[in-house]
């Protein structure tokens, strides 16, 4: 081969690899950007999250220093929610099965 399609192609090989280094350089300069803000909202989220209101916080006894019948009541209307979200999800459930059996008649 001749010298000179060496040349061109040691120039295209630098020039490859020249635009490569730029093609990072600007999309990782946009990642820093983008890390930056993400990281900004966590750390406004996270100062949130510290900021304390003792004032508007009602404190409830720990759980076992209350009477058994306490946490029992608690429990009962815990799973009397559990039942209504159920009951309701079958409920939604038949009516999407009963607008089905009708979508061809």
């Amino acid at each position: 081969m001749p010298w000179w399609i060496w040349l061109v192609l040691a120039l295209f090989m630098l020039a490859m690899i020249i635009a490569g280094l730029v093609y990072a350089g600007v999309h990782g300069m946009h990642a820093l950007r983008d890390v930056s803000e993400i990281g900004g909202r966590l750390g406004e989220k996270f100062a949130e999250m510290s900021d304390t209101d003792d004032d508007h916080r009602v404190m409830t006894p720990v759980s076992f220093t209350q009477p058994l019948s306490a946490a029992q009541d608690r429990y009962a209307d815990a799973h009397a929610e559990v039942i209504k979200r159920k009951a309701a999800k079958r409920e939604r459930h038949i009516q999407a099965w009963n607008r089905w059996k009708r979508f061809n008649n």
